[in-house]
């Protein structure tokens, strides 16, 4: 049986302000009513209005759990009211926009924007009585707040929610003026059946970054791939052909496909260790790996059972008028992937999708 159940809100990068980054999800052995945890904040109220006019029976078409007795479809609104905390993998206005704009008029509980504390620090400086009303908290304590800044510890589960926990490690989204500039990628566990799905903020390749941190996300994964970790959400903000020095901190097909065979030879790498004796698995293990390198050959389907769903695809309708550049970017990473035979099934993210995990 599944262990969660998501709809996608937005899955855009810009420049389109009806389709950011915004996820809704849940337990699927849970009813929507029982509770809502949000990651991101992109896009959120009006774009999921246009979704539920679309498909009014949205949240609970067939297929996602429920034991709702409703007997009309929900409002965007009531949607919103039922969220009890944010996921935010940083700071950037794609990615918490709606947060912003809502934040003073969210209905039902208090609710908790979970993320790293240089992220929340970030979103201080929006929430400042400057650029936004001050709407934000830290203090538990402080119940005139509606929102409440609840730090994730790195490399670390914390619990979000009934039976769901969060793992959250650093990602290099690039440079700015004040350095390496974080986001995150967050490992999602539903604790009873301990399965998990994996989602990224934005990131820049490892061979481009100064500060390369997507090695470590892959090596936390590959344990798990396929039978307890087996869906991805990651970005391609850009179509092949782009220059490196033109990426801002985002993939490229070219540059996933090789983030993805770095995650390959992980999962090689473990598979060989499986075999070897646990007092063996210190610095011989290592002697003999590089002995007996992984090759091409070792990586054919290596990822088999692993859905790979492409996010955060940046729109240029000027360039393809008549395909969302979202299908462009999937549809060139898929025969990047299919070259490498790695085995991995690549889809693309659409707003109003429903996705078992």
């Amino acid at each position: 049986m599944p262990s969660f159940s998501l709809v996608i809100v937005g899955s855009g990068g810009g420049p389109d302000e009806t389709n950011l980054s915004a996820y809704l999800f849940k337990p699927f052995d849970s009813a929507w009513e029982d509770g809502i945890l949000a990651l991101e904040a992109g896009s959120g109220q009006g774009a999921l209005a246009q979704l539920l006019r679309q498909n009014p029976q949205l949240f609970d078409s067939p297929g996602l759990a429920s034991s709702s007795t409703r007997s009309k479809p929900f409002t965007s609104a009531e949607i919103y009211s039922l969220v009890t905390a944010f996921l935010i993998t940083h700071a950037h206005l794609d990615h918490i926009n709606s947060l912003v704009i809502s934040a003073g008029s969210l209905k039902g509980t208090r609710k908790r924007i979970y993320a790293s504390k240089q992220i929340l620090q970030d979103l201080e400086t929006i929430f400042s009585d400057r650029i936004w009303p001050n709407l934000a908290s830290w203090d538990e304590g402080d119940e005139e707040f509606k929102l409440l800044y609840t730090t994730l510890q790195q490399s670390h589960y914390d619990v979000v929610y009934p039976s769901v926990s969060v793992c959250c490690m650093p990602l290099s989204h690039g440079h700015n003026s004040g350095g390496c500039y974080e986001s995150s990628a967050f490992f999602v566990r539903h604790d009873a059946s301990s399965c998990e799905f994996l989602f990224f903020g934005d990131v820049e390749p490892d061979k481009v970054s100064s500060r390369p941190r997507t090695l470590h996300v892959w090596r936390a994964a590959a344990p798990k791939i396929p039978h307890k970790l087996s869906t991805i959400f990651i970005e391609c903000s850009w179509p092949c052909g782009r220059k490196d020095d033109a990426l801002y901190g985002h993939l490229s097909p070219e540059h996933l496909v090789d983030e993805l065979c770095a995650l390959a030879v992980e999962v090689v790498n473990h598979r060989r260790g499986q075999t070897t004796p646990p007092v063996a698995r210190t610095r011989p293990l290592r002697k003999r790996q590089k002995k007996n390198p992984v090759t091409p050959d070792d990586l054919l389907n290596s990822l088999h059972g692993l859905r790979v769903y492409i996010i955060h695809c940046k729109d240029n309708g000027d360039a393809h008028p008549d395909k969302p550049m979202r299908h462009v970017i999937t549809e060139q990473v898929n025969a990047l992937v299919a070259k490498r035979g790695l085995g991995a099934r690549v889809l693309v993210a659409e707003p109003g999708m429903s996705v078992e995990i």
